[in-house]
């Protein structure tokens, strides 16, 4: 079935459908992960984007039910160059094209995605439309114009939780799978909100002797301090932090209170709560290949990232210094305060997909809690 990508300026792509018919809109960014397609598929983050993947082969490797990082598919439309329906992979179940007709999920295949992705990086990224059913080039570009732009959405709240839970299931283990950890053996009570949180992170957490209760997204800090947890954490999510509102008062109310540990959104809330501000990057940085250094100790890590904004280190003022910095664009990775036990990173040290560098961050984190029990 012929297929069609348009872009709000008017670059028309075609190729073929290889996923749900009918169409999709969104934000389109390119992730230059080799693989890891599954885990980016279902990765809450990218909730009102098109995913364009750079490498050229996708599919290759099927769907498995342990790759999942959330409960669903939150993505719009998936675009990649060559679909390989012929899988392999011992623990597959189904194909990427039977995966994304299931959830409805729209893709193109058969497109220059060297050329899309060198467009939207001299561009930047933009909104799009991938449609099955119309054809019209003029009509396509119309209805990407009438997209609302990503700037100022407020997105993470339609991928939240929306009553808290406990989570248990530690990290994958050939022999055993995903293991159920006995809460009793775990040290460190932590209140994880939830803005679009991956089960890898949470899995993390456990693995680093955390007993991990999830809260909504606008979870009142009341409420979280009365579970009386040894620390915060504010997890990744898609769309504007500057939009909630609510969200960032929680956050400040919870300063000073207890350790708090962000990634990704939670980062740029974090830095929002802290009286910063944040900026739309030109087209965001996503994929598993991305060098960041820790500037505590000057190392270097391959990181793993989704993000399309970032935190402005100078209107933080003297609260937060610069705890990561990005090797490749010099933005915040990450930011630490100045006095309190509290920091956060802008990539993803779960990863999944992607190298697992930046795990110590787990234990970094586990420390300011050990730290501030005594």
């Amino acid at each position: 079935m012929k297929a069609i990508l348009a872009l709000a300026d008017g670059r028309i792509f075609e190729g073929k459908s290889f996923g749900a018919p009918g169409e999709a809109v969104g934000e389109v960014v390119f992730n230059t992960a080799m693989s890891g397609y599954q885990e980016v598929l279902t990765d809450p983050s990218y909730k009102g984007q098109m995913v364009t993947m750079t490498y050229p082969q996708i599919g290759n490797t099927g769907i498995n039910p342990e790759d999942i990082e959330s409960r669903g598919l939150f993505l719009s439309g998936f675009i990649v160059k060559e679909y390989i329906d012929c899988y392999s992979n011992w623990r597959a179940t189904m194909s990427l094209a039977s995966y994304l007709m299931e959830n409805g999920v729209v893709g193109i295949q058969g497109i220059d995605t060297r050329a899309l992705t060198r467009h939207l990086r001299d561009k930047g990224a933009q909104n799009g439309i991938i449609s099955t059913v119309d054809h019209d080039h003029a009509s396509l570009v119309a209805k990407a114009r009438a997209v609302p732009s990503m700037s100022g959405l407020n997105l993470a709240s339609g991928v939240s939780c929306t009553a808290p839970y406990h989570w248990t299931e530690g990290e994958w283990d050939l022999a055993e799978g995903y293991p159920q950890v006995d809460p009793a053996t775990l040290k460190y009570r932590v209140v994880a909100y939830d803005f679009g949180i991956k089960y890898n992170i949470l899995r993390c957490l456990v693995n680093a002797g955390c007993d991990v209760t999830v809260v909504p997204a606008a979870f009142p800090a009341e409420e979280a301090l009365a579970m009386n947890p040894d620390g915060i954490f504010l997890s990744n999510g898609p769309g504007d932090p500057e939009p909630l509102v609510q969200v960032q008062e929680e956050i400040r109310k919870l300063i000073g209170k207890k350790p708090i540990f962000g990634i990704c959104l939670g980062h740029q809330l974090l830095g929002l709560a802290l009286g910063g501000t944040t900026v739309k990057l030109p087209f965001g940085n996503h994929g598993s290949n991305l060098p960041v250094m820790d500037m505590q100790t000057r190392k270097v890590e391959i990181t793993s990232q989704n993000h399309g904004f970032a935190v402005d280190l100078d209107s933080l003022g003297e609260s937060a210094c610069l705890g990561h910095e990005n090797l490749n664009d010099q933005t915040v990775e990450g930011i630490r305060h100045c006095e309190l036990p509290i920091f956060s990173v802008q990539h993803h040290p779960e990863a999944s997909p992607g190298p697992h560098d930046s795990r110590y961050l787990f234990d970094r984190f586990v420390e300011m809690m050990e730290k501030e029990k005594k």
